[in-house]
């Protein structure tokens, strides 16, 4: 997301942790900001008392079914209202939102290949191919094995090893060259992890031809791990959910948004 690298690529420098952390709250602060400025919050705040009066009334009324699906209907009216006057906040949110989920994607989703540290770089196949295919590799990366491998259970794989460097692997299978980009470096950073086909438009260099053997060519960049709660790993995404719901309670109280 070329848009916003000017923005955030500063926070690269950062541990993930905080990258994930921070963006997670300014974009919790201008949700907050945009959602009490385009909506009636003396709305927003009579309609929330009125559901939080109707669920209280549905809890009493447990002993006479009909008369709690009346008060029910009421509590689906209340909502219904309530989030069609905050969809209005959603729809200007949810682009930007969207952008900065493709930005964390790009930079933050896996660890970057480093200089000196074996990686595997492997081809999946469709179905039913069979043959050898051969890697070939830039003056700067070291192939480990053969460079002709034999298709096995639908894949291939080749252990490779460079400096740090930005290139360009081949992969040649049945007279036809498959490229493939590799960054190599110390910083937070990394190349498309996996090519594979487009599911709509035609194939162009960073995507696999629709009637290709090949289904996809990837390296193995490991997903980065975020946060570590109690033995749980979780990911950039997975953190940014977490931070963003204790952020929007806590905002929401402050700047006393319904």
């Amino acid at each position: 997301m070329p848009i916003l690298d000017p923005l955030f690529n500063p926070l690269l420098q950062l541990s993930a942790f905080w990258i994930v952390f921070i963006i997670s709250f300014v974009v919790a602060v201008l949700i907050i900001v945009i959602y009490k400025f385009t909506t009636n919050q003396d709305l927003m705040k009579q309609l929330k008392e009125e559901m939080k009066s109707l669920q209280k009334e549905m809890k009493e009324l447990r002993a006479h079914p009909e008369k709690m699906q009346e008060v029910q209907k009421k509590a689906m009216k209340t909502n219904m209202r309530y989030m069609s006057h905050s969809m209005r906040s959603t729809l200007i949110t949810f682009i930007p939102i969207i952008i900065i989920f493709g930005w964390m994607n790009i930079h933050i989703a896996y660890d970057p290949l480093l200089p000196g540290q074996d990686f595997t770089t492997t081809v999946v196949f469709e179905k039913g191919a069979a043959g050898g295919i051969t890697l070939k590799v830039p003056e700067g990366v070291t192939l480990n094995g053969n460079a002709t491998k034999y298709i096995e259970d639908s894949e291939v794989k080749w252990l490779l090893n460079g400096e740090s460097g930005e290139y360009l692997l081949e992969y040649e299978f049945d007279n036809k060259v498959y490229i493939k980009e590799v960054l190599i470096t110390n910083e937070q950073a990394y190349k498309p992890v996996i090519k594979g086909k487009k599911f709509f438009g035609g194939s162009d260099g960073n995507s696999l031809p629709k009637d290709s053997p090949l289904k996809m060519i990837k390296t193995d960049n490991k997903p980065k791990k975020v946060l570590n709660l109690f033995g749980w790993k979780i990911g950039w995404l997975g953190a940014y959910i977490i931070f963003s719901l204790i952020f929007s309670i806590l905002l929401r109280k402050i700047f006393k948004v319904y």
